[in-house]
């Protein structure tokens, strides 16, 4: 038997049977509404009463939802499972900031280096060495797939062991939709998540102020050093073209951060927090837009449905 919560069909919560009965022991129902209470104050919950025309955004799937509200704004195949490319390095900074110390000395290993063509990376060699706070302003900021690795390492002992705590903070926030099975988000059919899932992940990681701090920078620069203890430079501008001015954004939004994503199994993909006048927070999604154009102007789009 099995009660399904108001709030969404990926949600559900069994009976406890008793294995040495035919009889089945009852949940206590003011103890589950209490504990639903609790959980969806703190998230935009989905109740159906959302504009969800496919005219707003052109991606395959995207979302808008009011943090401040707490309410889902605009939705469009919000629980369909895709990749999200480099947006998975939001869990990633999720699960650091967590389980990390940001003081760690943390040293690039073999296992750190990328062979996929044509993926960015900040250019690592093994046996630099850095502290995980320079690593992870190195893999938000840059979105290099080579940080994102060393990170991984570094906290989970192991990449996979990382990669499983991923998993595991993905479930308790109830990103039910999501399975990783790498870091950085390049392409493996098994890695997917929702739209959905994905505003619960950015959710989660904006309690975090070291991680809000790390999206809003335009760029990013420091030294780290090389096996020999010589000095190198790191220098990088954020990948999210907001913050270049490169799209026109509403008058009354200001863009506090994000992250960008693309691969071409994924395509484009974007999410951003952002404020207006009023000190509304919001969170948009979008995923798998045909081009970077494409994905900016539906965020914009999106951003113009917050009135």
């Amino acid at each position: 038997m099995m009660f399904t919560g108001c709030f969404s069909d990926s949600y559900t919560f069994a009976f406890n049977r008793n294995m040495n009965s035919t009889a089945y022991t009852m949940v206590n129902v003011a103890e589950v509404n209490a504990t639903l209470s609790g959980y969806t104050d703190n998230i935009c919950v989905d109740y159906g009463n959302y504009k969800q025309s496919d005219s707003y955004i052109h991606a395959e799937a995207g979302g808008f939802f009011d943090i401040t509200d707490r309410e889902v704004l605009y939705g469009k195949n919000l629980y369909e499972r895709m990749n999200p490319a480099s947006l998975t390095k939001v869990m990633t900074a999720l699960v650091a900031l967590k389980y990390g110390n940001l003081t760690d000395t943390v040293v690039v290993t073999e296992n750190a280096m990328v062979k996929e063509s044509g993926a960015q990376t900040a250019g690592f060699k093994v046996g630099d060495i850095m502290s995980l706070e320079q690593a992870l302003n190195i893999m938000m900021v840059c979105s290099a797939n080579d940080a994102a690795l060393t990170v991984a390492e570094h906290v989970g002992g192991s990449v996979d062991q990382f990669v499983a705590l991923m998993n595991a903070e993905a479930l308790r926030i109830g990103a039910t939709g999501t399975h990783f099975t790498n870091p950085h988000g390049l392409t493996d059919e098994e890695h997917k998540t929702t739209p959905y899932d994905m505003y619960l992940i950015f959710n989660e990681a904006l309690k975090n102020e070291t991680f809000k701090t790390i999206i809003n920078q335009v760029a990013y620069t420091t030294q780290y050093t090389d096996a020999n203890g010589n000095l190198k430079d790191f220098s990088s501008d954020s990948t999210n073209l907001f913050f270049k001015g490169s799209f026109e954004i509403p008058s009354d939004i200001v863009v506090l951060g994000g992250k960008t994503g693309t691969t071409n199994a994924a395509g484009s993909c974007l999410m951003i927090y952002s404020k207006d006048s009023d000190n509304h927070y919001y969170i948009s999604v979008v995923l798998n837009a045909e081009d970077r154009d494409t994905v900016y102007k539906d965020t914009v789009s999106l951003m113009c449905l917050k009135d």
